[in-house]
């Protein structure tokens, strides 16, 4: 159970939510939610012209509404917003939005009724997904619009992968539609929750990402009889960015007592950049992700209504500005993406390496009987075609601008489709790790196991539970998915630290 109530999210628990965990709303939030909707509230009473509130949107906000019409504003909002194309986003996203959509409320900035960040908490802990087309957003309101029709009994709800009409799933769930009052409809397709809770998710598969980047770079390297003293900590610590620091004590600790390596020393004076260059540019990977994690733990305690209320409702003050401009995001978004494309970069290197006889000292990819067995040579094809999309996707989307509304909205971030792309190159470069491991894995089956380090010893192992040695040519994409689907998974990396040692220590070595 994740609880919002006396300090804010950060992305780590956005992603839990994510992936299943429950949120409860605590008194303190409850409070603020409560005292800002009694703002709104007088508001309305005093008639105070306030963006919004009591008039249009965008273009039109010159346009001042009756009080009567302000709750059909609202549901009008949703409705005429919520126009986004494409297949719809799984489930795991929608949660990730959903929970930093209720944390940007929970704030008490917004003025949104509180009955309605409830109603959220509760689709959120009974998993009624709203179902959100991926595709049609320059910032973040078709997405938003999509989820919050659901609570007015409108749209689509989606639970265990069966698609629901909204009304009919609520009232199964014993649940009953919303009715919306002023400023709901905007404040429910307003700030930045959609783009961040994207990069929350993210960020946890890219955090998962750089340590199997590590572990399958081990199994290269030791496969490829590499040269230690790359690795050195007196060497590395005279370069000491943080991320390289770290990649570094993975390294030595998944290399740890290896006699094939102990034995290969010497073997040349230095290795190719590929294999020496690990610490340096998996490092500056971990870098980059670090800042974005920053830039996104701001976002989850900052305030992205617009527009947002202070105050008591007596003595109160309404803020029209641009707190829901994503460009922090944006650019966040767009060096993940690069980030992540470098991982899968320089894995697809390591590959060609391993299948190359010229250079690898093994088979010619990778099979005894080559010539009327490919082995794994059109592993490294694939690889490449993925490397060569990650290169488009990594043109930066934040740079790029368009006018929306008007004139009045005149400078867009992109940062929800800017962190769609980051999603997408982090599931190629899962698969780019994917093709790596299997390729490492099967070039270490030409050493003796009793040579190998105890770290990628481990690896293999785990390996082999899913996908056997070569030994002729095989269809490979079934054995392609089985690797991919234990790069995703969970469970992985902790089989392989479970056998890592940290230096002086008996407990196991986790990765940094």
């Amino acid at each position: 159970m994740i609880r919002l109530d006396d300090r804010p999210l950060d992305w780590r628990e956005v992603a839990q939510v994510a992936r299943g965990a429950k949120l409860a709303l605590g008194d303190a939030a409850l409070q603020r939610l409560h005292d800002a909707r009694r703002i709104v509230d007088r508001i309305v009473d005093d008639g105070t012209r306030a963006y919004g509130i009591n008039t249009g949107l965008g273009a039109l906000c010159e346009q001042i509404l009756a009080p009567q019409a302000l709750a059909a504003l609202s549901l009008n909002t949703l409705k005429s917003h919520a126009c986004g194309v494409g297949a719809p986003l799984d489930d795991e996203l929608v949660r990730a939005i959903m929970c930093t959509q209720v944390a940007n409320y929970s704030h008490g900035k917004s003025g949104i009724t509180p009955a309605l960040v409830e109603g959220l908490t509760a689709l959120l802990n009974q998993n009624l997904i709203p179902v959100v087309p991926a595709r049609g957003s320059v910032g973040y309101l078709t997405h938003m619009a999509h989820i919050g029709l659901p609570l007015t009994g409108l749209w689509q709800l989606r639970s265990g992968g069966i698609v629901q009409d909204a009304r009919q799933a609520l009232m199964d769930a014993g649940l009953a539609p919303l009715s919306l009052a002023a400023k709901d409809g905007l404040s429910l397709v307003n700030g930045t929750p959609c783009m961040t809770g994207l990069l929350c998710v993210a960020l946890a598969r890219a955090e998962r990402l750089q340590k199997w980047a590590d572990i399958v770079a081990a199994m290269s390297f030791e496969a490829l009889r590499g040269q230690l003293a790359a690795f050195d900590s007196d060497a590395l610590a005279l370069k000491p960015h943080a991320g390289a620091q770290a990649v570094g004590r993975n390294l030595r600790a998944l290399l740890d007592g290896g006699a094939l390596l102990q034995a290969s020393q010497g073997l040349r004076l230095q290795d190719a950049l590929s294999l020496r260059a690990i610490p340096q540019v998996h490092g500056a990977t971990r870098d980059q992700l670090a800042h974005v994690a920053r830039q996104v733990n701001i976002e989850l305690a900052s305030a992205t209504d617009n527009p947002l209320v202070t105050g008591t409702p007596d003595n109160y003050r309404v803020m029209s500005q641009a707190n829901p401009h994503g460009q922090s995001l944006a650019f966040a978004a767009d060096l993940l993406t690069i980030a992540l494309a470098e991982l899968g970069g320089i894995a697809e290197r390591r590959i060609d390496r391993l299948v190359n006889p010229l250079v690898s000292g093994l088979p010619a990819f990778l099979v005894e009987d080559s010539g009327v067995n490919s082995g794994l040579m059109i592993v490294q094809y694939v690889a490449a075609s993925l490397v060569a999309e990650n290169k488009v996707l990594s043109q930066p989307m934040v740079v790029d601008n368009y006018v929306t509304s008007a004139l009045q909205e005149d400078h867009l971030s992109l940062a929800t489709p800017a962190a769609l792309k980051a999603l997408q190159v982090i599931e190629n470069s899962e698969r780019i790790l994917a093709l790596e491991y299997l390729t490492a894995g099967q070039a270490l089956s030409f050493h003796a196991p009793e040579s190998l380090a105890c770290g990628t010893r481990a690896a293999l192992a785990l390996l082999r539970e899913h996908v056997d040695v070569y030994t002729e040519d095989r269809i490979l994409a079934p054995d392609i998915a089985a690797v991919t689907a234990i790069i995703q998974g969970e469970e992985g990396i902790g089989r392989v630290e479970a056998q890592l040692t940290a230096p002086g220590q008996s407990a196991p070595h986790r990765l940094d």
